[in-house]
């Protein structure tokens, strides 16, 4: 890394005393350090909530008193999740998370990329959006019914109210009347890189809370006596009625260009610091700016050198931290090949979840906006509107990630199919990599979640070559619904297909004589690419991008010559290929590698030898098989 890294020791937050907005400052300059460590990560949601959390840790609540295990405590968590590099930081200069750990975010072992109970401070699992303050309402009712004291106070994002989710649990927080639960919003006003009034405005938020029976107040996020005053207001409203403060805050505060809305414009209408670590130049241009505002205070600022906290276990390991990657981008092959459809099909309309920079769709947005449909953060009604647009004839192709799509609208896409209607869905940021999100972000169980859906197929591309003609497959040829499952990082290697399209029939890659290993997706195909040729000419490795369509006479011919037959899964072992093709083989013995347990979190190459399906792991675990059987 060019540039160097230093953290601000957390004996400098004793320093600092009682003045949070300097505290907020030191824990922006750490969550930064942290991300560009990490390499990836949330600054700009980091950024805006930071003077609220600060606030509420350093003052407000009673946890860092009591402590993090006391019944009574006053239990704080951010629902939206992205936010946690700034909590982490902050938890950091209480003295709960050292700095060795810290600057393992988003590595195995260290610090998950969105919040987890596994973590010490961290009171709730969050990243997948909606579900915090139905959650906070159980904890806080719990507490009530258990006779503890103690507060439950959730943070979300403006954004995240899309999700319906939010409206039940306010509208049953009164109803219940669990006036120990307290919401505050952090209204930046931006999303993932959009306004938020231009996705899905909220208008008069204050007055709609009031509507649900709750006690709203409204003040600068980003003022402490502001802050002070609106906290006040709320432990001075009625016991049984719930609270909620709207804080008016910045995306990006503290670091000027990453500040909305001077950021927004300089991005030409995008917002570039959602998401991602910054530049070398960008990262030391924002870590000056902090360490300067914070010497204003602390002119004898000490820091400390992350090398030298890390040691040389920190460096990344040959094969661990370093990838071979290509500037392939099966994600980006996928908008060409649907923004190509789109200029030739009328009745094709694009949905999208507010991913449309990560889901590659952005031109069709902007070169195409009556035929693209920017529904925000809700998959349900986005399924069930794509179900109403396939009614009256057109073809949805809908956008999501995979995990919220598949999973959290599975209900409304078993509706959509059971009409008989024809709907794409393309399941963005499928199966384990990249890792360093965490288990929230990897999609491990969307394809047993749709291959119960009668009338669905479910195919995974290789390359950019197969993502347009699976795409132009699903939308020209397919009678029913189909489901890409689309990696989103760069592909490890270019791998030689030319794309043609058998449904139920895969593709050799590799000529082998004792193993068959059928895998898909451009990060397992590598893998096992990988691992065969380790293994020399012991493994034939075969492309089956259908994942629960199977030609059975092709089948059985294919897996013919071997004894061993091997299916890597980028999915738990339960319900994927693995499953389809043993239903298929009608009583053949074959093994199943996927991703036993909950994910890892971590580098791509930690999280793959973590679940031994990096190629040398499965190199032997495959040769072991053999020479069980073989005797050798």
């Amino acid at each position: 890394m060019a540039v160097t890294l230093q953290l601000i020791p957390r004996a400098e937050f004793d320093r600092a005393r009682d003045d949070l907005a300097l505290i907020a400052d030191m824990c922006r300059a750490n969550g930064l350090v942290a991300v560009k460590r990490a390499g990836s990560g949330h600054l700009g949601s980091s950024f805006s909530a930071l003077d609220i959390v600060v606030h509420l840790l350093w003052r407000e609540l009673n946890v860092a008193q009591l402590g993090w295990e006391h019944s009574d405590r006053d239990v704080f968590f951010s629902s939206k999740g992205h936010d946690v590099p700034g909590l982490y930081a902050a938890l950091h200069g209480l003295g709960v998370i050292s700095a060795e750990r810290l600057l393992r975010l988003r590595r195995l072992g260290g610090l998950d990329g969105h919040p987890d109970v596994g973590v010490p401070g961290i009171e709730a699992n969050s990243g997948s959006l909606g579900m915090g303050l139905s959650k906070g309402r159980g904890m806080a009712w719990a507490k009530r019914f258990l006779g503890r004291g103690g507060r439950v106070v959730v943070m979300t994002g403006d954004g995240e109210l899309q999700e319906g989710q939010n409206w039940e649990a306010f509208a049953a927080a009164a109803h219940q009347g669990v006036g120990n639960l307290w919401a505050i919003v952090d209204r930046n006003e931006l999303q993932s890189d959009r306004p938020t009034e231009e996705i899905l405005a909220l208008g008069d938020l204050e007055s709609k809370l009031r509507s649900f029976g709750w006690h709203v107040v409204t003040c600068d996020g980003h003022d402490h006596d502001a802050l002070a005053l609106a906290f006040g207001d709320l432990r001075a409203a009625p016991q049984e009625t719930p609270k909620a403060l709207i804080a008016n805050t910045i995306k990006g505060r503290g670091v000027s260009f990453m500040e909305h809305p001077v950021a927004l414009r300089d991005g030409g209408g995008t917002y570039r610091w959602h998401a991602g670590a910054p530049d070398d130049e960008h990262f030391e241009r924002a870590h000056a700016e902090l360490l300067a505002r914070i010497r204003e205070s602390l002119p004898d600022l000490q820091l400390e050198s992350a090398r030298a906290l890390e040691g040389a276990a920190g460096e990344p390991e040959s094969g661990i931290g370093v990838r071979r990657v290509t500037d392939e981008y099966v994600a980006a092959a996928y908008g060409d090949a649907l923004r190509q459809l789109v200029d030739e099909r009328p009745e094709l309309v694009v949905l999208d979840a507010d991913l449309a920079s990560d889901c590659r769709i952005r031109t069709i947005e902007l070169e195409q906006p009556s035929r693209f449909v920017e529904v925000g953060i809700a998959e349900q009604d986005m399924v069930s509107m794509a179900a109403g647009l396939a009614r009256q004839g057109l073809l949805p192709v809908v956008n999501s990630f995979a995990s919220f799509l598949a999973s959290r609208a599975n209900e409304q896409i078993y509706n959509q199919a059971s009409e008989g209607t024809k709907v794409v869905y393309a399941l963005h940021y499928a199966g384990l990599i990249p890792a360093g999100p965490g288990k929230s972000h990897q999609s491990l169980r969307d394809i047993s979640l749709l291959a119960a859906v009668p009338n669905v197929t479910i195919a995974q591309p290789a390359n950019s070559a197969e993502t347009h003609a699976l795409l132009r497959w699903a939308v020209e040829d397919a009678a029913g619904d189909v489901a890409l499952r689309l990696a989103i990082g760069p592909s490890p290697r270019r791998i030689d297909l030319i794309g043609e399209v058998v449904p139920g029939r895969g593709t050799v890659l590799r000529e082998g004589s004792d193993a068959v290993v059928f895998a898909y997706g451009p990060v397992l195909l590598h893998e096992a690419l990988s691992a065969a040729e380790l293994l020399g000419t012991l493994a034939q490795v075969v492309n089956m991008p259908w994942l629960n369509r199977v030609d059975a006479s092709w089948l059985a011919e294919a897996v013919e010559p071997f004894d061993e037959i091997f299916v890597l899964e980028d999915h738990a072992p339960v319900g994927g290929l693995g499953d389809s093709l043993r239903r298929s083989l009608a009583g053949r013995a074959l093994t199943v590698l996927g991703v036993e347990g909950w994910p890892a979190c971590g580098t791509p190459a930690e999280a793959l030898r973590f679940h031994g399906l990096d190629g040398a792991s499965l190199a032997d675990r495959i040769a072991l098989a053999l020479g069980a059987r073989t005797g050798l």
